[in-house]
């Protein structure tokens, strides 16, 4: 069974950090890329990060970079978001995908219909 489960996320107060979690299992880990995505309340699913699986090339949307930091671990299948200096605006739920491509660049991030598996997502809330 694939499962992707996200952790980590929590209220914090503004100019705080959190780091999420993505823990995959049931699929080859190592043949995927994982994006993060966020959904605040009212609003469209938005990419906030993806990292590649091949030469570990890493996209930031405009809104996080120089704040947020992806990484992954192929050998404990996880993958992470270091989120520093949080903003009250970064308030959403927080989803981790998985998809079997080789599109995540410096400057793109796959859309949100191009990933094959998905998380169920982890609440993160800044507040003012």
């Amino acid at each position: 069974e694939v499962q992707l489960v996200e952790s980590g996320g929590d209220l914090v107060q503004a100019g705080g950090s959190l780091r999420l979690s993505c823990a995959a299992s049931g699929f080859t880990f190592d043949d995927y890329e994982i994006g993060w995505f966020r959904q605040a309340p009212g609003k469209e699913r938005e990419g906030v990060s993806c990292i590649s699986n091949s030469d570990l090339s890493t996209y930031y949307a405009d809104s996080v970079k120089g704040r947020f930091t992806i990484s992954r671990d192929n050998a404990k299948n996880t993958v992470y978001l270091q989120m520093n200096n949080l903003k009250p605006e970064d308030t959403a739920v927080y989803y981790c995908a998985a998809e079997g491509g080789i599109r995540c660049g410096t400057y793109y991030q796959p859309p949100t219909y191009e990933y094959d598996y998905w998380g169920q997502g982890t609440q993160v809330t800044v507040s003012s």
